[in-house]
């Protein structure tokens, strides 16, 4: 098992922890990443864009004039696709985008990034990430600490004074570890978990489900 030191926010180290093999110590595959990270941008699409076709559009079915002798060419219904107003020939309609990738894969994927992150030294890990108040401030400032300029904060659950205290600092973001995904570890350079946060994401990547 891997073991690296436990910092505090001054980069004071006030212990160590084992991570486990299964999940911060396995192959990176570069293909797998690429395909996960290429399924969450494409469901990132709303997939919501539409037309009408031309039994959808408002018209009349009633054929416009009879079909010969009239000297003008032949139309069957006001909502041909050949009319203004008429509807789209094979527009778009409401539906997913990207490719499916199984659990599996996900979860596999996942524990390449975090690997990455640590074969790469880019990972540190925290005693915990407590500021005393709701200040942008004293955020950058722990960043700081560590010399991370572009980095993802994982905690291991829902900390209001965090989450907003970093929400104006463009080269971070702070995520909680159920929302933890290749996408977001890949982005930033650096990757500053929090010990809260390690057992809750192990348990997650061991277990059967996502």
């Amino acid at each position: 098992m891997p073991t690296v030191a436990v910092y505090n926010t001054k980069k004071e180290q006030v212990g160590e922890i084992e991570l486990k093999d299964e999940i911060f110590n396995v192959p990176v595959k570069p293909h797998l990443l690429h395909e996960v990270v290429t399924m969450q941008l494409a469901r990132r699409r709303a997939g919501t864009v539409a037309t009408k076709g031309r039994s959808e559009v408002s018209g009349s079915g009633r054929k416009p004039w009879r079909q010969k002798g009239t000297g003008r060419a032949r139309v069957g219904t006001r909502t041909t696709p050949l009319w203004r107003g008429g509807g789209i020939i094979f527009g778009p309609k409401p539906r997913e985008h990207g490719p499916k990738v199984s659990k599996k894969i996900r979860k596999q994927a996942l524990r390449m990034a975090l690997s990455s992150k640590l074969g790469d030294n880019e990972m540190v890990v925290l005693d915990e990430l407590a500021l005393p108040a709701m200040k942008t401030k004293g955020f950058v400032e722990v960043l700081k600490a560590f010399a991370a300029d572009n980095a993802l904060v994982v905690i291991p659950e829902r900390d209001e004074t965090v989450e907003r205290s970093a929400r104006n600092v463009p080269s971070a973001k702070v995520l909680r570890a159920d929302g933890l995904n290749v996408y977001d570890i890949l982005r930033y350079r650096q990757l500053i978990l929090t010990k809260g946060a390690v057992p809750k994401i192990e348990t997650a990547l061991l277990s059967q489900g996502l």
